[in-house]
Order: structure tokens, then sequence, then C-alpha cells
């Protein structure tokens, strides 16, 4: 088996964000946006990352572009330790590293035209010439679908589907090795979302790009995605291939968010699994499982003991007590329970 290059790390990563007290009363707690996350990202692949709003997955996402900077943790790009740059070096790195934002209005300055928008990046890290930057420009236009005429004008006059082509214009100026596509097709009509979602797979292949996709629509995410992390009050509770996620998810949070999914041939559908009560505040996160007040499987060590990633038999990571060693625990949980799970 060929042993595939990594290009990302991401060791134990957090990002908390201090709550204000009372006037002079300084910060009365933390909201725990992202909360020790670990996992890696092979060259040319597209890893997307789901869950709930407020689960973390916008946040995880600027915090390894330090677009926000971390609370802990390490974020090694190429075997570089991005937490240890200083500004220009940070800026240099990241011509390798580019953003597509999910709102493409308010990404794009109105008050420049398109040409101006996309070339901008060249000219603010001084790449090429006047004459070298309107042709790379004009090329990256034409590679995102859109005609010549569009470099003259502004973003109103696009529609929603073609502003973010513009983004996404934009984002490859500067042969990216990397981008983080964060919900870029969710402000879009569906028809839209199928053209701009396979136009991202052409350029993935064209220009050999690695994505890490970010989405709360687990439809979107298993036609992009090589492998899919499930993310849930900050933490990745279930991280696979593709195929092994969708077949056979394992964790209960997992289940729940595939059992939703509306389907066309009710023979393929899923029991659905209906999870009790809200997600819990991350600035007040339960002790032990994050996950144990909704989870129609939690026990009492559910309660007290914060699960670890571990990887099973089919290759998942999964942080879920009723899996040790590779195997699934019936400790503690009843014959209905374990139907549930293995439905």
């Amino acid at each position: 088996m060929i042993e595939r290059e990594k290009l990302l790390t991401i060791n134990h990563l957090k990002k908390y964000f201090p709550i204000k007290g009372a006037l002079f009363k300084g910060n009365a707690g933390q909201v725990k946006a992202v909360d020790d996350v670990s996992f890696e990202i092979y060259k040319g692949e597209t890893l997307g990352i789901v869950g709930e709003s407020g689960s973390g997955k916008s946040t995880l996402g600027r915090t390894i572009l330090r677009l926000m900077e971390p609370t802990d943790g390490e974020i090694i790009f190429e075997g570089t330790n991005l937490e240890k740059l200083r500004t220009r070096q940070l800026v240099e790195q990241r011509k390798q590293m580019q953003m597509i934002f999910q709102d493409p209005f308010a990404s794009l300055n109105p008050r420049m035209r398109v040409g101006q928008i996309v070339g901008e990046p060249l000219a603010v890290q001084k790449m090429l010439t006047k004459a070298e930057r309107a042709e790379k420009v004009m090329d990256l236009i034409k590679k995102v679908g859109l005609t010549k005429e569009a470099l003259t004008k502004f973003p109103h006059e696009f529609s929603g589907g073609q502003r973010q082509r513009i983004g996404i214009a934009r984002a490859l100026s500067m042969n990216p090795k990397f981008i983080i596509a964060d919900e870029p097709v969710s402000a879009l009509d569906v028809s839209v979302q199928s053209q701009v979602l396979n136009l991202m797979m052409d350029l993935q292949d064209e220009f050999t790009l690695t994505y890490l996709f970010i989405s709360h629509d687990l439809s979107v995410v298993k036609h992009i995605s090589d492998r899919v992390g499930v993310m849930y009050l900050g933490r990745i509770v279930e991280i696979g291939d593709k195929k092994d996620i969708y077949s056979n998810p394992l964790h209960p949070y997992t289940q729940a968010l595939l059992s939703a999914i509306p389907v066309v041939n009710f023979e393929n559908e899923r029991e659905r699994i209906q999870l009790k009560g809200e997600q819990p505040n991350p600035s007040d996160p339960p002790a032990g499982c994050a996950f144990h007040t909704r989870c129609p499987l939690a026990f009492e060590r559910c309660k007290l003991e914060r699960p670890n990633l571990m990887k099973q038999s089919s290759g998942q990571l999964v942080a879920c007590h009723l899996y040790e060693d590779g195997t699934h625990n019936t400790k503690d949980t009843s014959e209905d329970k374990i139907l549930v799970l293995q439905h």
C-alpha cells in the first residue's frame, strides 16, 4: 500500500473566546469553539467537515489559516509550524493557503471591478509585471466559466453563483496548494450548487489542489469529499473515508445526522434517530462526552470521562465509549440500543 503524503497536520488545536464579565470584573468564562482537535490532510484530497451550526466548523477553518489566532495547539503545513511564524513569514506562507468564503457578495469589495479583485493578491504580493498580471487574471476568469466582459464589471452586477466563481478565481490567483472552502455553496440555489461543486472538482484535478471543505449539508459533502470528519461542540467525534462514514456510521451523532438526509428511494431510507434536547452551550459544555446529554446510547461512563478518537477495524476514528480496542462495547447498553447502533 502506497503511503499518502501529508500536507497539513493539526495537533490538539484549540480556539477559546473569552466571555467578558461585568465592568472591571474581567472574563466570566470561555467559549470553547474549537476544543482539542487533531487530524491530517493528505495532498490532493478533499476532507469534508460537517456538523450543526455552532459546532465550530468555520472557526476551525479560520484558525488553521491564522485569520484567528489559536489558543493552543500546532498547525503544521508541509513541515512548517505556522504557530511559530512571524507576520512577514506568515504572509509569505499564505501564498500556498487560500480561502473561499461562504457569502460571495460580502467577501468581494463592492467598489472594485472584477479584474481588480482577482488581480489584487498578485499586486499585494508584487508578483508578475502589470501585463503578466492582466494575462493571468484573464486566464483565471475563463477557467471559472466567466467571459472577459466580466473584468470591467462590479460584484453587484453578477448572480450569486457568478460571484462565487469570482471568489474561486481570486483564491487561485496565488497558485495555492491548499484551499479552505467555508460553506461555499450554502447561499446558492441547488442547481447552481452542483455547477460550482463540479467546477471546484475540475480545478482540483487541473491545479492539484487540496481542499478542506466545510459544510452543514451532508449531501454536498458526500459529493465532493474523499474523507469526512464530523464535529460536535468544537470536537471531532468521527473521521474516516467517505464510503465508510456514509455506509457504516459509528458514532451515535453521525448516525443521527445521516438518518435525517432525505432519500428518493425509500428502500434505502434509514430509521430516523430523534435527538433529545438542544446542543449544549459551548461556554458551559457537559463533563465527559459532550454528546451524552442528547445521546440515546449514553451510559454512566459517558457523563464522567471524555472519549478519545480511537481507530476501529473499519479504519474510521471514533470518539465514543461504545468502542474499545476496535470493537463495539455492549457494556451498560440495552439490546434495543445495540440494535439501533448496528442499524
